[in-house]
């Protein structure tokens, strides 16, 4: 079965559907909520002011539809709901107008304006609702809405019976887990929390035990891997350069700096994690690396995320490396086609010692001379795909990744276990802490000020709100009324634009881009900022709905600001009550923080909004995830022990995932 057999989805809506990742039917019936609301009816004659509701109406009007500003479009309409008269106003929703007939049933989420008798809706749904029921929720991208994945997925699930349980039989009956088939169809349409439960844990727990498998199986093949490249390199050379530096390395700089010297002059090939706070400088130890690869005579390849990131790289360690004779080209999609040939030529020919990009680079028409480091970003941990890609280009590379979350020891040393791992703490001198100060919403006119303080100095806010605007039923902050707040607060004289994660991957490059280049005062966003894009000019971070949430996340926010010389403030709209936020106001340390945030969040909120960051798992989450974590790291070991001498003769899937994993090393 093929997703152009589903009906209803087209080639426009597959090509959609890329930008979540779904590239086949595999992908889409895995393609998890990432969250389940359970539907409580609200009766509006007892609803208080501002209070999120979800009643069931019957429409009374047409709807009147009305545009103002670029982009921003209203519709109104009366409604009765048990018996009571009230407005219902949605923005930006102008094809609704066609289905909002006088006497339709509909279900309208929102929040209740007692004084003017007004729900501000943030969705409609054109059904009546049972309540107590679960719907699930699912991150979109543009031109994806809700139903319409839901559609698709229920349409594929009729005829699917591709389910494969990486779960050993004795361990599903020692759990008493439920089938994968069964988890997959109850994940998608609950009929109760228990059944929620029971698809989660199922879906967590597979996820999580095939990920410490593999891990544990790299321990095993790391144990006797002698494959590196031995570098005859004088540590005095590096040092030479190490002083040319215009500032100073700090001690943790200096020990990650000699681990990784050590590794790349020894005969193991290096698998190193160099784990950091934000700010802490891990690029210039990463481009120290690079160097000492330049002195052996090979290349580098350096890739981020996204091409911002990646044009940011390419000018800061461009200026770092002036004063030596390496040549540090930048390849990314947006190039010209001459120039990625000429590029692709030079780097073939050995005349590019540092190539610095997206993950593109390792595609197959990108040929090296002699590529013998790569340096990556957690988030982008070697698949057994790309592995195999650079293996077939007869390389195998020293791997340095560059993780900007902070975590405890013992939880790191869980997840890269096979790896070694540098840890950088102390910041470089002169860095100036961020002011971080709690403000409830009441004093929002406050935090405006606090922005036009900072624009009048000619610098640039970041605005945060956790909302995805797909009908969320708790009290988030819609991005597109903090749009309209802030163009009413300053009159239109201020520059804002919006990001996203329904935008597709070129919008939010150009925003971001805009942004970084100072055509925007004012960006709104939701979690997707990039960790590590770096706007000198940013002063100031306020982020709305902050108890939503982990610290972890607060605190990777708001290490976008203070990135330059000036004060710079980081804004948390909440209660002045709350512990965890108070954990913010009093420290700027990555590392406590994130012990504090792993003591207060315990199990984490099954219903709660789901932190992202977790980009290689579907469903599980190595943060709320831990006890599964753990649990499926000794279950795993077992598993691997008694099955490694017998090749894992009676389990096919992970004999295949073993043959996969053996050929690379």
């Amino acid at each position: 079965m093929r997703l152009s057999d589903i009906k209803g989805l087209g080639p426009k809506s597959i090509e959609y559907l890329k930008n979540l990742d779904i590239n086949d039917i595999d992908d889409l019936v895995t393609y998890y909520p990432y969250r389940h609301d359970i539907i409580v009816l609200n009766d509006i004659k007892e609803a208080e002011d501002k209070q999120n509701v979800i009643i069931e109406c019957i429409v009374d009007s047409v709807p009147l539809a009305r545009r103002f500003r670029a982009n921003m479009s209203s519709l109104t309409f009366r409604a009765v709901s048990n018996r009571k008269m009230i407005a219902v106003v949605i923005f930006n929703r102008a094809f609704l107008k066609t289905h909002l007939k006088p006497g339709s049933v509909i279900t309208v989420f929102g929040k209740y304006d007692k004084v003017k008798n007004t729900v501000v809706a943030s969705d409609i749904k054109f059904e009546k609702l049972k309540s107590g029921s679960i719907e699930s929720v699912y991150h979109l991208t543009s031109g994806v809405t809700q139903k319409q994945i839901k559609k698709y997925i229920n349409e594929a699930l009729i005829n699917y019976d591709n389910y494969i349980d990486y779960i050993p039989e004795y361990l599903n009956e020692k759990y008493k887990f439920i089938s994968k088939k069964e988890a997959v169809n109850k994940i998608h349409n609950p009929k109760n929390e228990a059944e929620v439960k029971q698809a989660l844990i199922k879906l967590k727990y597979e996820e999580l035990f095939n990920f410490m498998f593999k891990i544990n199986y790299m321990k095993e093949i790391n144990k006797e891997n002698k494959n590196g490249y031995v570098r005859d390199v004088d540590s005095e050379e590096v040092n030479d350069f190490i002083r040319s530096l215009p500032f100073e390395l700090t001690s943790d700089q200096d020990k990650a700096v000699s681990d990784i010297y050590k590794d790349m002059t020894s005969s193991k090939r290096m698998n190193r994690m160099l784990e950091g706070d934000v700010g802490s400088g891990k690029t210039i130890v990463s481009v120290i690396a690079s160097y000492i690869n330049y002195l052996a005579h090979h290349q580098t390849a350096l890739m981020a995320p996204t091409e911002v990131l990646a044009s940011q790289h390419y000018e800061t360690i461009k200026g770092i490396l002036s004063s030596t004779n390496m040549r540090v080209e930048l390849l990314v999609g947006s190039l010209k086609k001459s120039q990625k040939d000429e590029i692709a030529k030079k780097l073939s020919e050995g005349k590019i010692d540092l190539i610095i990009g997206t993950h593109a680079l390792l595609s197959d028409n990108v040929l090296f001379k002699d590529l013998r480091l790569v340096i990556t970003d957690e988030q982008h941990r070697f698949g057994v795909n790309q592995r195999a890609n650079l293996k077939n280009k007869g390389i195998l590379p020293d791997i340095l990744y560059m993780s900007a979350t902070p975590i405890p020891r013992t939880f790191a040393l869980t997840i890269y276990g096979d790896m070694d791992i540098s840890i950088i703490k102390t910041k470089p001198k002169g860095r100036k802490e961020i002011n971080t100060i709690i403000k409830s919403e009441k004093e929002l006119v406050d935090v405006y000020e606090m922005m036009k303080n900072e624009i009048d100095k000619g610098h640039q806010v970041y605005i945060v709100s956790p909302l995805i605007e797909d009908g969320q039923t708790v009290d988030l902050t819609d991005v597109n009324k903090i749009k309209r707040n802030i163009e009413l607060y300053f009159k239109g004289k201020v520059k804002s634009s919006i990001m996203h994660g329904k935008l597709s991957k070129n919008d939010k490059e150009k925003i971001m881009q805009d942004f970084k280049n100072g055509k925007t005062d004012i960006l709104i966003s939701t979690t997707v900022i990039e960790v590590g894009v770096d706007v000198k000019n940013a002063t100031l971070m306020v982020i709305y709905d902050a108890n939503r949430f982990g610290l972890a996340t607060l605190h990777q926010l708001r290490g976008r600001v203070g990135r330059n010389e000036f004060d710079s403030t980081c804004v948390l709209i909440g209660d002045n009550k709350n512990p965890r936020l108070k954990v913010l106001e009093e420290s700027n340390d990555g590392f406590y923080i994130t012990e504090k945030d792993y003591e207060m969040r315990g199990e984490g909120d099954l219903f709660g909004v789901k932190q992202s960051g977790d980009m290689q798992f579907k469903i599980a989450s190595l943060h709320d995830d831990m006890k599964i974590l753990l649990q499926a790291r000794d279950d795993s070991k077992e598993f691997l022990r008694n099955n490694l001498n017998n090749h894992f003769e009676n389990y096919k899937e992970y004999a295949k995932i073993i043959d996969e994993m053996g050929s690379l090393d």
